[in-house]
């Protein structure tokens, strides 16, 4: 369900004319896949004087002149020194001029008409998430993880709809919409923390099936390992922040694990995989992730408890 108000605030200002566009995306330690990113920004139609790319660098150990030398003019390069994809995205905020934010991670394709679409979108919502599909090297030859990503991850449709918050790697919302909610916080879930506060304010989140990016599956177990270990510690953290109990976030960590079977049946129909073969991969990923939650939860609460 959309939670929100019954108009949204940017509306009578998304009728009239194309607002201006500040693009921000967070930056780490992969030149390349920024450098395809940026690429594909430059082609983009509505990419004019009314739109601005803003890379914030997060401390690139190459440097921040190796990352002006990949941007190449193409967009304005700044930088911070608190680590994390939330502060690198509110200090490019603090420079950004745009009258809507479109926040794009460094690693994504943005797809012909994603910013239009996504900003488009905003004449009925007051942000929007848009639809992210999941890349691999070789869709018929999946490793473990690929399979597993390409069933479950990024489903932003169902994270709209269902649970009301948009991933920040394809998120849209008007700048006064952004500055009454606030920054984005780090250590937790950020894109999910801040949509809760978006919705406690009475701000509508909407979906723009056109609106689409492409972001590349993590490719080994051991990426999948670290992705997961980190997003449990700011969940726990987040149900610390709001003082909420910690007995139902371990609760939700054993819902987890009783999800791996009918899960099964997502892994079978799914079209995002194709093959007898990979479909066993996707659900012993499946297996091994879900199961991998449960223990490092498991691992983490008691640990704090021990503290």
């Amino acid at each position: 369900m959309v939670v929100g108000r019954e108009e949204p605030l940017g509306v009578r200002q998304a009728l009239t004319e194309r607002p201006s566009v500040s693009i921000v995306i967070p930056h780490f330690d992969d030149l390349v896949r920024l450098d395809v990113c940026l690429d594909l920004l430059m082609l983009m139609d509505g990419m004019d004087s009314n739109t601005e790319v803003i890379v914030c660098d997060n401390g690139t150990p190459a440097g921040l002149d190796a990352v002006i030398a990949v941007v190449k003019g193409r967009a304005r390069v700044v930088s911070t020194g608190e680590r994390g994809a939330g502060p690198a995205r509110n200090e490019a905020v603090r420079h950004a001029k745009g009258e809507v934010l479109a926040f794009l991670d460094s690693d994504c394709e943005p797809q012909s008409g994603w910013m239009q679409q996504g900003v488009a979108a905003l004449g009925e919502n007051d942000i929007v998430g848009g639809k992210i599909l999941v890349s691999v090297a070789d869709p018929e030859n999946l490793t473990i993880a690929e399979a597993f990503e390409r069933v479950f991850a990024f489903k932003n449709q169902r994270y709209v709809h269902k649970i009301g918050f948009t991933v920040t790697a394809s998120m849209f919302v008007w700048r006064r919409v952004f500055n009454s909610v606030g920054d984005f916080h780090n250590f937790v879930p950020e894109d999910i923390e801040w949509c809760e506060r978006a919705r406690a304010q009475g701000y509508k989140i909407g979906y723009a099936e056109q609106c689409i990016l492409v972001h590349p599956a993590r490719h080994s177990l051991d990426d999948l390992r670290r992705k997961w270990a980190r997003m449990l510690l700011e969940s726990l953290a987040m149900y610390r922040q709001k003082n909420r109990s910690e007995l139902l976030w371990m609760l939700r960590n054993w819902l987890v694990l009783l999800s791996i079977f009918p899960h099964l049946y997502n892994v079978a129909t799914s079209s995002q995989v194709s093959g007898v073969r990979n479909r066993f991969k996707a659900a012993a990923g499946l297996f091994y992730i879900r199961t991998y939650r449960f223990l490092y939860a498991h691992k983490v609460f008691f640990k704090g408890k021990a503290a």
